[in-house]
């Protein structure tokens, strides 16, 4: 990963997993990032939007993982669940980015931080909420192919 918005996805999974596993303020957490300079190359708009909008729609977002995953979201690895809630958010949210953009960074994601073998997790929830989220452009997608 190495464009700037990749650069805003890898510090949003790492500020959504402290939040999670600390309980910290989203501002507090927010503002250590940036003390600690943890954004520089990322695209700083685009962490924004990704770590302040996800606890916004946390509902909806762990109301579609719900659908997909074999437990309850709580109980997911917490970096699987900040990579799952990123992806999720992305599909949903961010129309302007195409969902084989946001799976493949959700497996790099999860690659770099997640437990062995957990890419092939995200890969297949991530490939399933998109098919829910994005129906239209995955077939778009498959006609221009044929």
């Amino acid at each position: 990963m190495s464009s700037s918005k990749s650069k805003a996805r890898e510090c949003a999974v790492q500020a959504l997993y402290q939040w999670q596993v600390s309980g910290d303020s989203l501002s507090r957490i927010h503002d250590y990032f940036i003390e600690q300079e943890f954004l520089k190359g990322a695209q700083k708009s685009y962490f924004y939007d990704l770590f302040h909008g996800i606890p916004a729609e946390l509902d909806v977002i762990d109301k579609t993982l719900a659908e997909f995953v074999d437990r309850p979201v709580e109980k997911l690895d917490p970096v699987e669940r900040a990579i799952l809630r990123l992806g999720t958010y992305e599909l949903i949210k961010r129309l302007d980015t195409p969902y084989r953009v946001i799976i493949n960074e959700g497996v790099e994601l999860a690659k770099a931080f997640g437990a062995e073998g957990s890419h092939k997790y995200v890969n297949g929830i991530l490939d399933k909420v998109s098919q829910k989220t994005r129906a239209a452009e995955i077939k778009a997608r498959q006609q221009k192919r044929k």
